[in-house]
């Protein structure tokens, strides 16, 4: 698995969700908006809409609140806010490579933010274009063995016209083009295939592996990241072992 993958599980083993729901929620609301607004409100013609919408239906958003928003989105509801997107790019420990994404306000605020984490964790943040060379767009969906019969899913999920299939320790992990996401997502939920996770998401072509307390280092880089209110997402190359995954997700 990615980087951005092992850290969705570690958070989602850290069981911080109830603590953080209302900034969950504040930054899911601002994605649906931005999603919205550059692609359309209908989320069966929006792959983006699409996956942020079953992120915040997965976080039991209420359905007014994702409607409001994607009609602020659209232009449909007035709203004094302003979201734009942008990307922070630069380096963690061992020269892993971290993208920061974001929806902000006021940029200026953003980048400080996202500066003083990458120098506070032993990273630094670097020149636009300088690791996102390094990374693809692609529908991303994970299931754990024991829930799938794992001959099944490669069968279904190569007739759905997945891209990619692989398989790590108790995981499997199928990958889609950006433009797939929605009919393959549609194609598993018909088949009734559970899967952990389905988003859309920034994927490494190669990875750095850590080890020890450089594996510490890098996962309270992203803890930081994660924390900021205007981040939605981090994207890093990093390669750990489960049983570091496991040890961070228990302190």
């Amino acid at each position: 698995m990615s980087g951005h993958n092992k850290w969705s599980s570690i958070k989602h083993k850290k069981g911080k969700a109830d603590a953080k729901r209302g900034k969950i929620f504040s930054k899911l609301l601002r994605e649906i908006q931005v999603a919205a607004k550059i692609g359309g409100g209908d989320p069966d013609h929006n792959p983006r809409l699409r996956a942020v919408i079953d992120k915040a239906r997965a976080e039991n958003m209420p359905k007014d609140n994702i409607a409001n928003a994607i009609k602020k989105g659209t232009g449909e509801l007035a709203t004094g806010e302003s979201f734009e997107e942008t990307l922070y790019e630069g380096y963690g420990t061992k020269g892993v490579a971290v993208m920061v994404h974001a929806l902000t306000d006021n940029k200026r605020r953003t980048s400080a933010e996202v500066r003083h984490v990458f120098s506070r964790y032993g990273g630094n943040m670097g020149e636009s274009g300088c690791v996102s060379w390094i990374f693809s767009e692609k529908g991303d969906f994970i299931f754990n063995k024991n829930d799938v019969d794992a001959d099944e899913l490669m069968e279904i999920a190569l007739e759905a016209g997945a891209a990619d299939i692989e398989e790590t320790d108790d995981i499997i992990e199928v990958t889609t083009e950006p433009k797939d996401y929605i009919s393959v997502k549609e194609i598993f939920d018909e088949k009734g295939l559970k899967y952990q996770s389905a988003e859309l998401t920034m994927i490494p072509q190669t990875t750095v592996t850590l080890t020890g307390n450089d594996v510490h280092k890098m996962l309270r880089l992203m803890e930081a990241f994660d924390d900021l209110d205007d981040v939605d997402g981090v994207y890093a190359n990093f390669d750990i072992s489960m049983e570091d995954m496991e040890n961070f997700s228990d302190e």
